[in-house]
């Protein structure tokens, strides 16, 4: 039986951590000896693990990372990681001068801290036919320098460029990966801008989806307190992502006040948590969009709430490949979503959906619009439910690793 591990950063509920349940599910557990091991021990999707896959983690926390608690843990982790064995000490060099460069643009400190929690954190044992990063930073850094596989792969879901990598902080950590897979063509060429010299490594893997799993679960009842129950507007949008700057909700909302504005009786829902959650709620304020404009948290289940929502909007600055489009178009929704890296990948203007660029008012005239034009919605929920996302070529590439 071959041996696979699969490495994360942290299993909160965002996703690419759903991405990779499905996948752990899809491989035939007959054929496969799967583990898991999460950087940061902590994230909710820990309870959707697989049971016959074996988690390294010792008392893994199904916990929020993006609560106040989880900043802590990761805060803890982090220092944790500094001191074992003083490996962070021999850090410092490097922390500094990329500091320095993050100083000219943008500091992204989770970027930064990422090299100090892979270089402290104990390598397990085992050697395994195949190792996994399937994400960057931390994962791949650890995967490259610190486990012991016969084969090597990464996994790139993020537009690598607008996210803050680069070679700098990457040190020579893809140099040790056998291959490297992109979730989207867009994120790939992102991806090879900076690393135009692993061009052969890089093969497409879109994400799994379990499209039975989706459609089943948003069969459930959405709880009767839900303020998406509540609300009484004629049209409700849903937006799934973490409260961060990449998703745009601060564009979002003002153009929530121009359609209410114009008299369009709509209230949008978001379903996520995140670093954000203070600034968002202060700007709903100040816009009074106070119960129109509506932060719903994290869901276990968010299927329910795509499936009833009047339109499904995701209007964010960069992507590397959305799942939450993929499982909105899954349950057959009419999408309008920013013109940007991914968002390209799976939006066919006029078919399935609306592609936008970046800004409120244009969010707002592509809602008035396509809510105006019932039959032009049913025919993007028509197309989307359509749409092939099961990627069976996608997985033989993958598979095609342990047979090298």
């Amino acid at each position: 039986m071959k041996t696979i591990l699969f490495v994360m950063n942290t299993m909160g509920r965002a996703g690419a951590e759903r991405a990779l349940i499905a996948l752990m599910n899809a491989l035939p557990r007959e054929e496969y000896q799967i583990s898991l091991l999460s950087l940061v021990n902590r994230g909710e999707m820990f309870q959707e693990v697989p049971e016959h896959v074996h988690i390294l983690n010792k008392h893994p926390k199904a916990r929020s990372v993006l609560s106040p608690g989880g900043q802590l843990a990761l805060i803890g982790t982090t220092a944790k990681c500094f001191f074992y064995r003083l490996r962070g000490f021999s850090l410092l060099g490097y922390l500094i001068r990329n500091l320095r460069m993050q100083m000219k643009d943008k500091i992204r400190l989770d970027k930064l801290l990422w090299r100090v929690i892979s270089r402290g954190t104990p390598a397990p044992d085992q050697e395994y036919d195949l190792a996994v990063a399937y994400l960057e930073g931390a994962s791949t850094y650890f995967v490259a320098d610190a486990v012991r596989a016969r084969k090597k792969a990464s996994f790139v879901h993020i537009d690598y460029q607008k996210a803050g990598y680069n070679a700098s902080l990457d040190l020579d950590a893809y140099d040790q990966i056998d291959r490297i897979f992109s979730v989207s063509e867009e994120a790939g060429e992102s991806f090879l801008r900076v690393y135009p010299k692993h061009r052969e490594k890089l093969a497409l893997f879109r994400n799994i989806i379990d499209v039975d799993r989706i459609r089943e679960l948003s069969r459930d009842d959405i709880p009767a307190d839900s303020p998406f129950l509540a609300s009484r507007a004629t049209y409700k949008l849903l937006t799934v992502g973490r409260l961060n700057y990449q998703k745009g909700y601060d564009i979002a909302i003002p153009a929530l006040g121009l359609l209410r504005d114009r008299g369009v009786d709509v209230d949008w829902f978001i379903l996520g948590e995140g670093s954000l959650e203070r600034e968002l709620r202060a700007q709903i304020r100040d816009a009074g969009l106070e119960g129109h404009f509506i932060l719903l948290g994290s869901k276990q289940n968010p299927y329910p709430y795509i499936r009833k929502a009047d339109l499904y909007i995701h209007a964010t600055r960069f992507e590397g490949k959305s799942i939450a489009i993929e499982e909105a178009q899954v349950l057959g929704k009419a999408i309008i979503a920013s013109d940007c890296t991914g968002n390209r990948e799976q939006i066919v203007p006029g078919e399935n959906g609306i592609l936008i660029p970046l800004s409120a008012e244009n969010i707002a005239d592509s809602i008035e619009e396509l809510l105006q034009q019932p039959e032009r919605i049913k025919a993007f929920e028509e197309a989307s439910a359509a749409k092939d996302l099961r990627h069976q070529k996608d997985m033989d590439a993958f598979l095609a690793l342990l047979k090298t």
